[in-house]
This record gives C-alpha cells, sequence and structure tokens, in this order.
C-alpha cells in the first residue's frame, strides 16, 4: 500500500544512538513537533556489506540535510543492542563508528509490518503447531520515505537488496520539494536547486518544453 500524499503512521519504536542511548523515536512527532523534514531509510541488517555504505554516505551527507532543515533516522529490524555494537566497530571491522543520526530498532517489526516493506515471500499456517511459517528472510528492504513538516509522506521508494541507495538524490527531492512549497511552482524532470521550474498549468508546460527540450 503505497502511503504518499498520507500521514506517516503515528508509532513508537525504540532507537539507538551513538552514545549507546535507548528511547523511543515517533517518526511522525519528528516532523510535526520540530516543524522539520524526515528522510527515513530503511536497510536490511547490522553487520553486513552494502548496508554500512550506506550509512556512512547518509553521515556524510548530513551537514547538508541540516542545512536544509532535515532529520535523517536510519532502521532496520535489528536491536538496541546490535545497533550499539555495530556503532562500536570502525570502518576497518565493517563497522559503522561515527554515525550520529539515530537508528530504528524495530525488532518487533511493528513499524515495517504496517509498512509492508518485509521480505516475506509467503506465508503458510502449520495447523501442527498452529503457527505462521514464513518464506524470505523478514528483514526489510532499502525502503526511503520523505516526509514533510505535517508529517505527510511526499516520497517513498523501495530497492532489493543488493541495490545500495545514492544519497545525493535524496537531497534533491528535499530541495525539490522545498521549492515546491516555498514557490508553488512543480519540479520537471532531472530538476535541481538553481534550475528553471514550471508553473502547474498548461501554458507552464508549454514554455518550458519550448525553452529546455529539444
Amino acid at each position: 500500500m503505497a502511503l504518499v500524499g498520507k500521514k506517516f503512521p503515528d508509532l513508537n519504536v525504540d532507537a539507538m544512538n551513538e552514545m549507546g542511548d535507548t528511547f523511543k523515536v515517533n517518526v511522525l512527532e519528528e516532523a510535526v513537533k520540530n516543524k522539520k523534514k524526515v528522510v527515513l531509510f530503511w536497510y536490511p541488517k547490522d553487520f553486513t556489506f552494502v548496508c554500512p555504505t550506506e550509512l556512512h554516505a547518509f553521515q556524510a551527507a548530513l551537514p547538508e540535510f541540516e542545512k536544509r532543515n532535515t532529520i535523517v533516522i536510519g532502521a532496520s529490524c535489528d536491536t538496541p543492542e546490535v545497533h550499539f555494537a555495530w556503532l562500536s566497530a570502525g570502518k576497518d571491522n565493517g563497522g559503522i563508528e561515527g554515525v550520529t543520526y539515530p537508528l530504528l530498532a524495530d525488532s518487533n517489526r511493528n513499524l515495517s509490518s504496517i509498512l509492508g516493506i518485509l521480505d516475506i515471500t509467503n506465508e503458510t499456517f502449520d495447523e501442527e503447531t498452529g503457527t505462521v511459517q514464513v518464506e524470505g528472510d523478514n528483514v526489510t528492504y532499502r525502503a526511503t520515505y520523505i516526509i514533510d513538516e505535517n508529517g505527510i509522506v511526499q516520497h517513498e521508494s523501495i530497492n532489493n537488496m543488493p541495490l545500495g541507495r545514492n544519497v545525493n538524490e535524496y537531497i534533491r527531492l528535499v530541495d525539490a520539494l522545498t521549492h515546491v512549497q516555498e514557490n508553488g511552482e512543480v519540479c520537471p524532470a532531472n530538476w535541481e536547486e538553481g534550475k528553471t521550474a514550471m508553473a502547474p498549468n498548461a501554458k507552464g508546460t508549454a514554455e518550458y518544453l519550448a525553452a529546455h527540450v529539444n
């Protein structure tokens, strides 16, 4: 179920930071109460392969997001304790030491289940044991959400496990969203900050195409 255009789920989730503190984070409240945009990115597992490259990439871009009044939050289904172990491990050991934004620890899978981003390919009910058996790793795909200051999801995307994200694209999307909010224009294909946007009507489209599309 697509969440774009809808409020992000109102749910408290355990989280961990680089100081070893366990606390609750409500992504919706982070956006609304702080009047900030939120980039929430999910990754499959701590101590894996593509994942630390993404966490370090978001950390490197953190000043750019902060300049844009945007909070970055990472998330997986690992426990807070495993998050802290990974946060304490150096890069030479595949760790994410130096990451300072909070990491959600959705170990009960409450939020990821609502979002529908778990790697579950099939579910069967075992009558003998009275349990549901799942196929798949039951961890999250690389899902990303951009949530505005009112808690409305403005972007969502999901990559399969081997496909790492381009963090610059999320900076571009935050810029585009801010431009729309502040100027009432819409952003055409390949738009970047400083480029021409369009009036949201037929005349605006015609003028843009005549000037920018060969």
